[in-house]
Parts: C-alpha cells; sequence; structure tokens
C-alpha cells in the first residue's frame, strides 16, 4: 500500500470549531452586559453614596423611560409609582442631552406623588 503525502489539510473542522467558540464567547459576553442601558450621565461633585436600594428612572438620550429596568411611558410611570411607598429612595439617571422638559416632567411627577427622598444621578466631574 502506498500513502499518498499530505497535500491539502482539511479546514472544516478547524472552521466548526471555531464557530463554536465564537458563539460561547458571544453568549457570554451578553450575560455580561445584560440590564445596563447607555446614559452619558452629567457630571458633579462627588457626594456620599447611600446603601439602599433605591427605585431608579432613567431617562435615555433617544427619550426611552425606564422604571428598574423596564421600559415604560410618563403615563405607565405614575401608575407604577402610586404603588410605592412614599419614603422609598428615587433616583432619576437623565442622560446629559435629554430635553430639560423631559427632565421636569419626572421631577415634577415624583413632587405631585409626594416622594421625600429624590436624587439625580451623576458621574464625579474630573
Amino acid at each position: 500500500m502506498d500513502e499518498k503525502p499530505f497535500e491539502t489539510m482539511n479546514v472544516i473542522p478547524f472552521v466548526d470549531i471555531m464557530l463554536v467558540l465564537l458563539t460561547i464567547v458571544l453568549t457570554t459576553s451578553s450575560f455580561i452586559a445584560t440590564g445596563k442601558i447607555p446614559i452619558n450621565l452629567p457630571q458633579a461633585s462627588a457626594s456620599p453614596q447611600d446603601r439602599d436600594h433605591p427605585t431608579t428612572i432613567e431617562v435615555t438620550a433617544r427619550d426611552q423611560m425606564f422604571l428598574n429596568g423596564q421600559p415604560t411611558t410618563l403615563a405607565t410611570l405614575r401608575t407604577e409609582l402610586e404603588r410605592v411607598d412614599r419614603q422609598t429612595q428615587m433616583v432619576i439617571r437623565a442622560d446629559r442631552d435629554i430635553t430639560l422638559q423631559r427632565f421636569i416632567d419626572v421631577a415634577d411627577l415624583l413632587k405631585q406623588l409626594s416622594f421625600a427622598k429624590v436624587a439625580v444621578q451623576t458621574k464625579a466631574g474630573s
């Protein structure tokens, strides 16, 4: 029996393995980034952090609103916040590029519902 020398290498199994590895990397990286809503926060001086788990209202630059990471509108935000204790700490995370009116709408809603602990999240200035 004469054996032929290796003239070419079969790369199909190698491609299959690389596609499986790519799938694993993409799947695990999406778990890491889940729950992060991209918001470009304005800057302010640092303030002490409160250790409680506050209720978070986020407003993105695309005029989307989220309550604790769940999409909402201003009308549904009112009905959801009416069921929350008034002593709950509320944090507003608003993108620096939103209109002032959108921010005022959210702040006014919290004032109308008599929330006592309201904060605006910013990032530390340089």
